[in-house]
């Protein structure tokens, strides 16, 4: 084959491959990403046939690297992180330094040098947003109590590992990695001060004037009406911004990547410009991981088989069991722990960057990087499995250890109502379950028309912010029969569940049922097959989003048009 059409060659193999290879893990109910790996593999080095040009592959995996990280900083939102901070931020926090720990020591065991081994122990630390969020919408957990504190422990996780990204470099002669000429080698303090400078002055640039040009710039394109040109602009954004960084300021692409997202989130347009750019994320994230699968040796798992059960073993149980004991000495409820540590147990995107700059830093052996590609694909390919065991895991649990079921019983101050809550909020009350987005706004309407109601939601800290500013509320899943009985279910008129938690909806209603066989129940649904179960069972009045909206649609449109006379 011609050399002169290499890249075309590899990108060829690269998306044909990996599009076979994808389809046939999706029909065994396999991420598509370990597809993508396992293609990688095949028209790499490490296979016999044909090979694709592994600098291209580095190449094009780079913008994949710069895409992917432009798509999570699109979808960061602040407040969202906000809203679980007190368990997010220290759990994040002590889960990442367990892991590493665990991966240090044991590759210091094995008698890696320190670097080495710190290395290899914070990749096996950090979780894929990317693997999460699939695995959350599959299961319609997105938008759960337990979604959003698994989504905000990997935020937190991210930021972590970007700090790691930006003073890794300027470490890396102290741990080891590539010397500096004498003549050329400053003071440690003064080469970390100067990364820190000049990253701060990125994002300080991107804060004050990316802020305000970006939006106005995506408006100015708007306006020609023009889709190609808008993604166009959206595309060499995140490119133009991420190349810059690394040339003017010293910065990771991926972490300037990160902030062109991040800003591109204020413009009105984020939406548009997400959608308008997943095509080529989603296309530049499957050669990204084809070209990392190109990086795999598949002998180390002959060769070393130890080390990669070893690995695995941390990236797996390690993670998972940190994270179950600091959800739950949070005292949040077991499923909550066990839905985060099946979030945790694998590995991905960023684990793959971290340690390609640390081989590339020499500071991280081949054999390293061939241990989290194992750990990657290993991991990836398991945790549909770790998210389908967590209710059997549960019951199992509940049913053969005391321990447990005295943990998922015990008191919690947010709990139960205080005692000097007013009686209208006792008899005759609404029953409001779930104050995301859709309970606020119920919550308003009630307020204003003076109609009590008490609140029950997972997020302890919400209910604490709640009792702060005078409402009634109690902390817990409403489909633990307890939670209903403390917000005094017996006595109540109209039981209202607004979160989007399909799984648990049936059983709130049941519970509400029995002990109340008089109350009228308000459910929500964003599932137009659930609706129809539920209005078919008759459990209550059920509400479509779509449908909803539909209607008040057709209804303003048929207003206008009222026949005259």
């Amino acid at each position: 084959m011609d050399h002169n059409i290499s890249l075309i060659t590899t990108i060829a193999a690269g998306f044909g491959v990996a599009l076979i290879l994808g389809f046939i893990a999706e029909r065994i109910k396999v991420p598509a990403l370990v597809g993508y790996l396992v293609a990688g593999i095949i028209i790499g080095p490490a296979s016999p046939g044909f090979v694709a040009d592994v600098h291209i592959a580095s190449q094009l995996s780079g913008i994949g690297i710069m895409l992917l990280m432009f798509g999570v900083g699109l979808h960061f939102s602040p407040n969202d992180l906000l809203a679980v901070k007190r368990i997010a931020v220290p759990g994040a926090v002590a889960q990442m330094g367990a892991a590493t720990l665990l991966g240090t020591f044991m590759a210091w065991w094995w008698g890696w040098r320190f670097g080495s081994a710190l290395i290899l122990g914070l990749s096996l630390s950090c979780a894929s947003t990317v693997v999460l969020l699939k695995s959350l919408e599959a299961r319609n957990l997105l938008d759960t109590m337990n979604g959003r504190i698994a989504v905000g422990w990997l935020v937190v996780q991210d930021l972590a590992t970007v700090l790691v990204l930006v003073l890794l470099p300027p470490l890396a002669d102290v741990l080891g990695g590539a010397t500096v000429h004498a003549a050329d080698a400053k003071p440690l303090w003064a080469t970390i001060g100067q990364t820190l400078l000049q990253v701060s002055a990125f994002i300080a640039l991107m804060l004050i004037v990316g802020r305000r040009v970006l939006p106005w710039m995506l408006w100015q394109v708007e306006r020609t009406g023009s889709r190609e040109l808008f993604t166009l602009s959206v595309v060499a954004t995140a490119i133009g911004i991420a190349y810059g960084a690394a040339v003017l300021f010293s910065v990771s692409f991926a972490l300037g990547a990160f902030f062109a997202g991040t800003v591109m989130r204020e413009s009105e347009f984020s939406h548009r410009a997400a959608e308008e750019s997943l095509p080529l994320r989603d296309a530049f994230s499957v050669l990204f991981f084809v070209s990392v699968g190109m990086l795999f040796d598949p002998m180390i798992l002959v060769q070393q088989p130890i080390h990669v059960l070893g690995a695995v073993a941390i990236i797996i149980f390690g993670n998972s069991l940190a994270a179950v004991l600091l959800v739950i000495a949070f005292r949040y409820p077991l499923n909550t722990a066990l839905t985060v540590a099946a979030s945790l147990g694998q590995i991905g995107e960023f684990s793959i960057i971290l340690a390609g700059l640390g081989l590339s830093l020499g500071l991280l052996p081949a054999e390293g990087m061939s241990l989290v590609l194992a750990g990657v694909l290993i991991s990836i390919a398991m945790n549909s499995f770790l998210f389908a065991a967590i209710q059997p895991f549960r019951r199992s649990v509940l049913k053969h250890s005391e321990l447990a079921r005295r943990l998922e019983q015990r008191q919690d101050p947010y709990a139960e109502l205080p005692m000097n809550t007013e009686h209208k909020y006792l008899e005759g009350q609404v029953v409001l379950v779930g104050y995301g987005r859709v309970g606020r706004r119920i919550a308003k309407a009630l307020d204003a028309r003076g109609i009590p109601y008490v609140v029950a939601e997972q997020n302890r800290e919400l209910v604490e912010d709640l009792r702060k500013k005078g409402m009634v509320a109690v902390s817990g899943d409403a489909a633990d029969p307890a939670v209903l009985i403390q917000a005094h279910i017996a006595d109540a008129a109209m039981l209202v569940v607004a979160t989007p938690d399909t799984l648990n909806v049936r059983q709130i209603a049941d519970t509400a049922r029995t002990l109340n066989p008089d109350i009228e129940i308000v459910l929500r649904t964003h599932s137009e097959s659930e609706s129809l179960l539920l209005r078919n069972e008759g459990i209550g009045t059920v509400f479509f989003g779509e449908e909803e909206l539909a209607r008040g649609m057709a209804s303003h449109v048929l207003e206008r048009f009222t026949p005259q006379g």
